[in-house]
């Protein structure tokens, strides 16, 4: 027997767009694919192969070797460069220093270095400085390192048949283009982290004006009940000896007002703890038809549809029933695979009912695994209310409401 299919309604989080294709390359192929082929293009001249140049002075038997050491060590440099990074750049210099030694060159060649600069980029967009100017050290020390290597083993730093050079002049442009990788990768950092400042910032100022929004509410709220039960009570007072029953009518009136008011309370401080999960809070059921239109122009149509007289709920239910429906769609553009939804809104007498439903893939059983259903679920409950979402016998998914509505917001 098959475990059950993961509800496709289970998490409330919009899907994450996917990434352009270039960051989808790992920084693997950025630095190996260069440096093989650097490679590949220098021994070529050794193989005589048609239409290409031929080199008349191959490598010894231990330049072969040197180039086939090198050739180890640089991929794997590369290979580890997530994880490692400076272990794996001293890998990928280790391999090139190698080679290039190997193939008895004046310094160190322009697509092996350009492989070393990508590499350099990449550490200093991922790290931190102080790692990132130690990679930078280290590319660039590799050249005159070089050039003592090759004055050590006593060759010459100037080929009589050509006109390159092995100086210390030589591999100033190689030295400078590693800067400017280190330069581009640390300006990406910095700007990377540049925004995460201000989405922090901007995510705890929404929090903050909407807890603000929560207290007023709440204080008119308060402000509103308290004074109604004192002025009932003061009724009752007055009139307990002369009016038994006025003044029972007037503490009747006072427990009804009490009561809901700790109901309208304890309602708010569930909006007060979603403002922590969700920091953003819209002003509510007016929202929809920008919700729809906003949906609508990202690819998924929304349709709206009222029944009854549309009225001024307490901010609680309001606010409650619009993060249904916009949790609801949010999973019908994540998961359902369907290009069309509907939102129906039925204003009664006593009662809220909405409805969210479409036409896509919510086949099968459900299995709540998130927090998007859990969401909504908890949400109905703490307001007394009925709550389901299963799948469509027609097809498709089904998410349906009703949350009471108090007595005096239905006078009001």
């Amino acid at each position: 027997m098959t475990a059950p299919a993961p509800c496709p309604y289970a998490h409330g989080m919009p899907a994450t767009p996917t990434r352009p294709l270039l960051k989808r390359v790992p920084p693997v192929a950025w630095t190996a694919v260069p440096w093989l082929y650097g490679t590949l293009f220098a021994i070529r001249i050794f193989f005589h192969l048609p239409f290409m140049p031929t080199d008349p002075f191959p490598p010894a038997r231990d330049g072969w070797v040197l180039i086939a050491a090198g050739s180890v060590l640089a991929p794997a440099g590369c290979a580890l460069l997530r994880h490692r990074p400076l272990p794996a750049l001293g890998l990928l210099l280790a391999g090139t220093y190698a080679v290039t030694l190997g193939l008895n060159g004046l310094t160190v060649g322009l697509i092996h270095y350009a492989a070393i600069d990508i590499a350099v980029g990449w550490i200093a967009t991922s790290t931190g400085r102080r790692r990132s100017l130690t990679a930078l050290a280290l590319a660039i020390a590799v050249l005159p390192f070089y050039e003592l290597t090759r004055t050590g083993l006593g060759r010459p730093l100037l080929f009589t048949y050509s006109t390159g050079r092995g100086d210390w002049q030589s591999w100033s442009v190689l030295a400078l283009t590693a800067v400017v990788a280190w330069l581009i990768g640390n300006s990406v950092r910095q700007n990377r982290a540049y925004a995460e400042r201000l989405t922090t910032q901007a995510a705890t100022q929404a929090v903050t004006a909407e807890r603000l929004r929560i207290a007023r509410e709440m204080h008119d709220t308060v402000a509103h009940s308290i004074g109604i039960i004192a002025l009932q009570a003061g009724a009752a007072a007055r009139v307990t000896t002369t009016q038994p029953e006025a003044a029972r009518e007037a503490m009747r009136a006072v427990e009804t007002e009490g009561r809901e008011t700790l109901a309208g309370l304890r309602r708010m401080l569930v909006a007060l703890r979603a403002a922590d999960e969700t920091p953003v809070l819209p002003a509510g059921l007016g929202d929809v038809d920008r919700l729809a239109a906003t949906t609508t122009a990202a690819g998924v149509r929304v349709d709206v549809r009222r029944r009854g007289e549309p009225r001024q709920l307490p901010p609680d239910i309001d606010l409650s029933a619009f993060r249904i429906i916009q949790e609801s769609v949010t999973n019908v553009v994540r998961h359902a695979g369907t290009r069309a939804c509907r939102v129906t809104l039925d204003y009664r007498d006593d009662e809220l009912a909405l409805e969210v439903t479409d036409d896509g893939r919510g086949h099968g059983t459900v299995t709540d695994t998130g927090f998007g259903l859990a969401g909504m679920r908890e949400r109905v409950a703490l307001l007394h209310g009925e709550f389901t979402a299963a799948p469509r016998p027609e097809g498709g998914f089904r998410v349906a409401a009703r949350l009471p509505v108090p007595a005096s917001a239905v006078a009001r």
